[in-house]
């Protein structure tokens, strides 16, 4: 049976439940011991990384997924790991994190990046050589190359370069975060006779890491050098009468979190901007440096960023490797990279008639990136030109810096409609843009709200209003994912048109709430939080727990990002033991403890890591003859639950709710070639396929909604 086709009615089951144990009860095990999030985290990465060490993964690609680990591990430290160094550096406990807990984190993603330098050193590098794509180190340039290399160097970098002799009055300068630098050990005097031994070298952003070599006519050889590498092999000119007796490059890592008391800001957005200016120098949590650094500089610098041993890491190639995603876009080489896919339009949708006219007949699901985003852009576009439209009412959460849809915004005010925005300012690393937007749109005359103090405004709404004769209609487009062009490409996500009363008025309700703050009357179709999701979800999955011993049993399937919120993690635990047969599909971090004995030997979690990002927040419920079908913003976690705004809502309609359960969960459930399964040790298992060829969901639905091209 094709997993696009597969009935879900009742929901087929792809494991059989061990026996319960004589120590498993209806109200679950409070004092089960749930997993590490931060273990967790970095076994996701692990996955992850598992492409890049893949042979069938085209070479590119492979390098794509290496610097992809290398910027979640940024963000990783940014934002997880100030407790873990904050213990350590108090000598007390920090809550949950101690000296140990540190030291394991320090030790498990230390594993990690030693992995990646294997693949990058001993794998990727030899292999695109093989493919006459090089990376040169000085010894390896010829002279010509050298010549031309030290001319690059005088001319692009030299001019960007000040070498910071370190003494009294000049002390160890701000370093940014993620910045690349070089530490130099300096033999002999100074201009002034001094003996001052150590320099830094700052490197400016601006410069391209990654620098192509002239090509020799006729020759099919792609050859590159890295920034650092050039100036690693100019150093010397820098300190004239100097003799440099040793380097190395070094990048540290800051805690990036912004912190802004609301209650105690009049202005948020003047507050932010104002953080935003200190973000990069922030407290230090990670310093990398190259492996061969010498003690004394390595000791030298995890002093000055007040930092323990554990949070160097020696790497033996370039300290940032995120960088390199440069070599992807400068390499002229298509056969290194996937075959292309062209998404299809939505094929709820006719193109050329009117989406209000379509919208008037039923919902419409748009399954990204297999179908494209151009569906929601069409909506909106027809909006802001429509006359009969008088108002626009968005959320916006992640839109990038380069935003048509924020245009389209602005047009809508120019041309005389009502435009509202709720612009959350606090949305991780995309503050300044959102800023930037908020007061753009304010220029222009639309009315911009920031949400309730206390709460991100995480929730993904749009709504038109439309004069149709003498009553006024709404159509309104919800989303699992965020009002981004460029991330719709990339991440797997649900986008809902509807023009249905109940839950369009439920939408212009939630939209009232956020900009008046005055009190949310009840919804009749949409689920909110931090009022009523968590309770919502836990009823839910208690309703299934009941229903076990139906003849017809239960079910629970559910697809999201991150599974860490307790209270639901309970719940699931209960409801599992009772007898629900319960599959969940986490991308990322997962707290439960799948497939333990007595404990929860009827729940299965599995992680489907592909070509796109899974992003789509998909949850089923069957009690018997009765299922439920929700599609939310919002993940399993405590913060999404009690600290955000988020949304979910049902999908009623028969047929749209069975596309959707066979292309969000069965496939997934189906799915033997991407998928991995947690195990009751808390260790990840890749799937092996049950037949051949193995299944992979997203190449299914790559295949029955786009243009998948073939490898040349």
């Amino acid at each position: 049976m094709s997993p696009l086709s597969a009935d879900l009615s009742p929901l087929k089951n792809t494991h059989e439940a061990g026996p319960l144990t004589p120590s498993s009860h209806p109200g679950g095990h409070p004092k089960t011991v749930l997993l590490d999030r931060d273990h967790s985290l970095l076994a996701f990465n692990e996955r992850v990384l598992s492409w890049a060490a893949d042979p069938q993964v085209p070479l590119l690609e492979r390098l794509r997924y290496l610097c992809i680990v290398s910027s979640n591990l940024d963000e990783f430290f940014e934002v997880r790991a100030e407790p873990h160094i904050s213990a350590v550096l108090l000598e007390e406990a920090k809550g949950p994190y101690t000296a140990s807990t540190f030291q394991l984190f320090a030790q498990k993603a230390a594993a990690l990046v030693a992995k990646q330098y294997v693949i990058y050193n001993d794998h990727l590098q030899p292999e695109l050589s093989a493919r006459g794509v090089k990376i040169l180190t000085h010894a390896e340039r010829n002279a010509v190359q050298k010549k031309w290399v030290k001319s690059y160097f005088e001319r692009e970098v030299r001019p960007l370069l000040l070498p910071i002799g370190l003494d009294p009055s000049h002390p160890f300068p701000q370093v940014a975060n993620k910045s690349l630098n070089f530490i130099v050990r300096l033999k002999g005097n100074d201009a002034f006779g001094r003996d001052n031994e150590i320099a830094i070298v700052k490197v400016p952003r601006v410069l391209p890491r990654v620098i192509r070599l002239p090509q020799r006519e006729g020759s099919q050889h792609q050859h590159f050098v890295l920034l650092s590498s050039v100036i690693r092999s100019h150093l010397a000119d820098l300190f004239p009468g100097r003799q440099v007796t040793e380097f190395s490059q070094f990048r540290v890592t800051r805690h990036s979190d912004l912190a802004v008391d609301e209650d105690e800001v009049r202005n948020l957005r003047t507050a932010l901007r104002k953080e935003l200016a200190q973000r990069n120098y922030g407290q230090a949590v990670r310093l990398e440096v190259s492996s061969d650094c010498a003690p004394f500089l390595s000791d030298f610098l995890l002093k000055q960023f007040n930092l323990p041993e554990g949070a160097m890491y020696r790497v033996p190639g370039p300290v940032n490797l995120v960088r390199l995603t440069q070599l992807i876009d400068l390499v002229n080489d298509r056969s290194l990279l996937f075959p292309p896919f062209k998404s299809s339009f939505p094929k709820q949708l006719q193109q050329g008639v009117s989406l209000f006219e379509q919208l008037a007949l039923g919902d419409v699901a748009i399954h990204q990136p297999f179908e494209s985003f151009d569906g929601v852009m069409a909506f909106l576009r027809e909006a802001v030109n429509d006359p009969k439209v008088l108002a626009i009412k968005q959320t916006v959460y992640r839109t990038g810096s380069d935003s048509e849809m924020m245009n389209l915004l602005r047009e809508a005010v120019r041309r005389g409609k009502e435009v509202t925005v709720v612009v959350e300012l606090k949305a991780r690393f995309d503050e300044e843009a959102n800023i930037n937007w908020a007061e753009a749109l304010e220029t222009v005359g639309a009315q911009v709200v920031y949400g309730v103090v206390g709460l991100k405004t995480h929730a993904k709404m749009l709504l038109v209003t439309r004069r149709e004769g003498r009553q006024l209609r709404r159509y309104g487009h919800l989303s699992t994912g965020n009002y981004n062009p460029n991330t719709a490409k990339l991440y797997t996500d649900i986008s809902y048109l509807t023009a249905q009363p109940a839950l369009t008025a439920d939408m212009d309700a939630v939209f009232s709430h956020l900009a008046s703050q005055s009190r949310l009357p009840k919804l009749k179709q949409l689920i909110m939080a931090p009022t009523q999701l968590q309770k919502r979800m836990i009823d839910l999955i208690d309703q299934a727990g009941h229903a076990a011993n139906r003849p017809e049993g239960a079910r629970i399937v559910a697809k999201m990002n991150t599974l860490t919120d307790e209270p639901l993690i309970r719940a699931l635990l209960a409801a599992g033991q009772r007898g629900v047969k319960i599959d969940l599909i986490v991308r990322g971090a997962c707290t439960l403890p799948a497939g333990v004995p007595g404990v929860s030997d009827n729940i299965r979690v599995r992680s489907i890591i592909g070509r796109f990002l899974e992003h789509s927040r998909v949850f089923y419920f069957r009690m018997g003859k009765e299922e439920h079908l929700y599609l939310s913003s919002a993940d399993w976690m405590n913060r999404n639950m009690l600290r955000r705004i988020e949304l979910a809502w049902p999908v009623t309609e028969p047929k749209l709710r069975q596309r959707l359960i066979d292309e969000c969960l069965v496939a997934y459930l189906l799915d033997d070639r991407d998928a991995w399964e947690l195990q009751g040790n808390g260790r990840y298992e890749k799937m092996k396929p049950s037949s051949l060829p193995a299944k992979s969901a997203q190449e299914a639905l790559m295949r029955k909604f786009g243009s998948l091209g073939h490898r040349h």
